[in-house]
């Protein structure tokens, strides 16, 4: 297994780049973000790999940060989201805003990636839900209390669904008044970490003001 290479950048296509390493050629497919991040042809270069056998192939996929490879390790575990459609998603949206997209539970904002439809946008973000914590770190756990219950522990017996308190109403009446979901689940948040105990026209009101801003 090859988990890192560092080099010279050969050449940059479409779809991957040509990485010299004291003289062997890797080829090694990336996202647009990691491409268009590379230097020109000459300059040194390091990505981390994950080596992917088949049959009838060996492919290197290169990350240029570590947050990048999870998250290309964690969308191929969903069903219908082979590679390719890892390599897509990641090329049009950065690791943040994957991670707020599922902590939202906003299924639009996956489908600007060409080739994500309702159906499986709506598939990433519930299969992937339960892993918004592990996923972002503990800056996250806030957000993914409000935006969908935690897992219960290991053993626990389940729990019925929780009422809606302040912040989901304040998401859904920014959302009503037009605004992107993941957006506004990011100011509400913001709000909502500076006043814990703002009430609903208080979340509302300065989570405007973050929009606005």
């Amino acid at each position: 297994m090859i988990g890192k290479l560092t080099g010279r950048v050969d050449e940059v296509a479409e779809d991957h780049m040509i990485l010299d390493v004291n003289g062997v050629g890797y080829l090694v497919f990336a996202s647009g973000k990691t491409l268009g991040a590379l230097g020109p042809k000459g300059s040194a270069a390091t990505l981390l790999t994950e080596t992917h056998v088949r049959e009838d192939h060996i492919h290197l996929y290169g990350f240029a940060t570590v947050a990048e490879r999870q998250w290309f390790r964690t969308l191929t575990t969903v069903q219908g989201v082979g590679v390719k459609m890892a390599l897509a998603i990641l090329s049009a949206m950065a690791p943040e805003q994957i991670l707020t997209a599922i902590v939202a539970q906003d299924k639009k904002a996956l489908t600007v990636v060409s080739g994500v439809g309702p159906k499986l946008a709506e598939r990433i973000v519930t299969e992937l839900k339960s892993q918004a914590v592990k996923l972002g770190g503990a800056g996250f756990s806030i957000a993914a209390a409000h935006a969908g219950e935690a897992a219960p522990a290991k053993g626990a017996a389940k729990q019925p669904a929780p009422a809606r308190g302040p912040v989901e109403d304040a998401l859904s009446a920014l959302v009503h008044l037009g605004y992107n979901r993941s957006d506004a689940f990011t100011a509400v948040m913001r709000v909502q970490q500076a006043a814990p105990e703002a009430k609903l026209d208080q979340l509302i009101r300065d989570s405007l003001r973050e929009l606005a801003a």
